[in-house]
């Protein structure tokens, strides 16, 4: 009990001023270890709303009636801690409709429990490949993805120019970006985000990110800037265009990677034969031709 009581005393030293909201745009609720443990039904099997590397993320029912998503280490690791405090860090200084919003955490357990607001329609990823199983096809419109697109685009500008400390997220993928009910975007998952010194243009970091969306110069000079999540961010408009993977094993190895399958396409002048059937009309060329333009030079 020592033990874990010090932990905790550790991350109410590391975090005050955020969780008060003296350096903040929002303040941050603490929650109780008994609200999360109720809330989630001692964190029933059947209300997880998905897995990850670091954790769980569970739906939970707190008193007050509102939805919330509550993610729950695993494994206990200083790197871990380490994470998801800055996880609060960063996403305490954010306040953005098309960034999920962090609503508050607990303290009680070695790693922090994150209360993030619940965003119900589940990822982009999901949206764009499992569209068959989630009879969406109706809605997967030039005209919604485009939206989606400008919204994450609209977000992560925020993060690298508005934000009162620039952000780059680290780990831009159509598996971060949450839907809601509207199919309105919001960029999530801010563990592995880094706050840069505005006297700064890089920052030379471990590479981090997602196989398939990972900025080729990002890993081989681990010189981290804006513009690696700028190509990431590449890498989910394709996807949104084209509806493949950004990682496929069914294709040549020279175009396992998205990336380099799209460019090899339009090196050929052939696009239209990798962007989806139901996008392609006369009213929508010119745009297409426009967003292929801009994707080519990213």
């Amino acid at each position: 009990m020592g033990q874990k009581n010090k932990g905790g005393c550790q991350q109410q030293n590391l975090l005050p001023k955020v969780l008060i909201g003296e350096e903040s745009s929002q303040i941050t609720q603490i929650f109780t270890l008994e609200e999360l443990k109720k809330a989630t039904s001692n964190y029933d099997e059947n209300l997880i709303l998905g897995r990850g590397g670091y954790g769980t993320v569970f739906k939970g029912f707190l008193d007050d009636n509102r939805i919330v998503a509550i993610k729950k280490s695993k494994i206990v690791d200083q790197s871990q801690t380490e994470q998801f405090i800055n996880e609060v860090i960063v996403l305490s200084q954010i306040n953005h409709r098309n960034i999920v919003k962090l609503l508050g955490c607990c303290l009680e357990e070695e790693v922090p429990l994150l209360v993030y607001e619940f965003v119900n329609n589940g990822t982009l990823f999901d949206f764009i490949h499992n569209q068959i199983q989630n009879n969406v096809n109706n809605l997967l419109t030039w005209n919604t993805r485009l939206r989606i697109a400008a919204e994450a685009a609209s977000a992560l500008s925020y993060l690298h120019s508005a934000a009162s400390i620039p952000i780059i997220h680290r780990d831009v993928k159509s598996a971060n970006i949450l839907l809601d009910d509207n199919y309105t975007a919001k960029v999530s998952d801010f563990g592995a985000s880094i706050l840069v010194p505005l006297d700064q243009e890089a920052l030379a970091t471990m590479v981090q990110g997602t196989i398939g969306y990972l900025d080729p110069e990002y890993m081989q000079t681990s010189q981290l800037t804006e513009k690696s999540d700028v190509y990431s961010f590449g890498v989910v408009l394709v996807e949104l265009l084209t509806s493949e993977k950004p990682l496929s094993f069914d294709r040549t190895e020279e175009k396992r990677s998205l990336a380099l399958y799209f460019l090899s396409y339009l090196k050929e002048d052939r696009l239209f034969e990798v962007v989806r059937v139901n996008l392609l009309s006369e009213e929508t060329s010119k745009r297409l031709k426009r967003l292929l333009f801009l994707q080519q030079n990213v």
